[in-house]
């Protein structure tokens, strides 16, 4: 059995490349599948067949056809878990790097999602089946503090929170060079590149209200660690904010500097050139219980990767 999808294109949609169109509107198809639906002629723009790199037009028309999906299902998973605290209500994770929050094109395994119906059956759902619990996430790279809603009316309570930003966050960043005031803030609205569209960046045709406030936490020659306070919650906000102002977080592959550091000490220079990820932890997370009604705070300090670069900072110019 086969379904046939019709879409129009919208005037934020123009200009983007078919192929990723197409990932963004077709759940359950891998890259390769949606490659394979090109080469069968089985997406048509304005009827006829087109190419993945086609730059589609607003208001044109796209046609696919795709075979009929299986229902995707979640299967737990016995990942290890950094379990901070658990009740009835919440449970509250140090997540680890490498590790997706929940399934996204192409990935069904390997998840947080995975690893906490496989912890536990008492779970929310109200965020759907292959979102358990899930009110808020971090990137798959980025470590540090999260909440897991374990109960509909705790999932409830914590999204309203998260929504009217009074929940307390903090990240710690690594980020590349060095400021001249101590604190700031970055006002920059953000939204799809017109270029990149699976990245977030000031140049955007709609662009959301984007605000991140920061302090210098120390100072080195060529690399600040920035205590980071995020007071808006726009998808990859903190790294493309940070991005638009010249300073990426170090090991940053989207965002980040394309070429190596010039001019560092030999030892942290061979360290950096390890570095797989972006140096970024979320630090802290404060939220008023769901069903207590108290006010509950939990840290979690950098994993080792990133602490192991910080000593060696230290180390060098102390």
């Amino acid at each position: 059995m086969e379904n046939t999808l019709n879409f129009i294109v919208s005037k934020e949609e123009a200009s983007m490349r078919l192929d990723i169109f197409l990932t963004g509107k077709i759940t359950g198809l891998t890259r390769s599948g949606i490659k394979k639906l090109f080469s069968e002629d089985k997406v048509l723009v304005n009827g006829r067949p087109s190419k993945a790199g086609h730059r589609i037009r607003f208001n044109e028309g796209v046609s696919v056809t795709v075979p009929e999906q299986a229902p995707l299902t979640l299967k737990p998973e016995e990942l290890p878990l950094d379990i901070l605290y658990e009740d009835d209500d919440v449970l509250v994770i140090n997540k680890g790097a490498g590790m997706a929050v929940h399934p996204g094109a192409g990935r069904i395994t390997g998840t947080l999602a995975n690893a906490i119906i496989s912890h536990t059956k008492n779970v929310s759902r109200i965020g759907g089946e292959l979102r358990p619990g899930i009110v808020h996430r971090l990137d798959r790279d980025t470590t540090g503090v999260l909440v897991v809603a374990k109960t509909d009316p705790s999932h409830i309570s914590l999204s309203k929170q998260f929504k009217d930003h009074t929940t307390a966050r903090t990240y710690l960043a690594l980020v590349w060079g060095t400021f001249k005031e101590s604190e700031g803030s970055i006002d920059i609205p953000l939204g799809r590149d017109l270029t990149h569209r699976k990245k977030i960046s000031p140049r955007t045709r709609k662009g959301r209200t984007a605000l991140t406030n920061y302090r210098v936490l120390r100072s080195y020659p060529q690399m600040t660690l920035l205590e980071i306070t995020p007071r808006t919650g726009r998808t990859h906000q903190i790294r493309a904010h940070l991005s638009a102002i010249n300073h990426p977080v170090v090991g940053d592959r989207v965002y980040g500097r394309k070429k190596p550091a010039q001019g560092l000490p030999k030892p942290l220079d061979e360290a950096l050139r390890k570095v797989k990820r972006q140096f970024l932890h979320a630090q802290k997370l404060g939220f008023i219980h769901p069903v207590k009604g108290s006010y509950m705070e939990f840290t979690a300090e950098p994993p080792k990767d990133m602490d192991d670069i910080l000593v060696l900072l230290k180390g060098l110019y102390s």
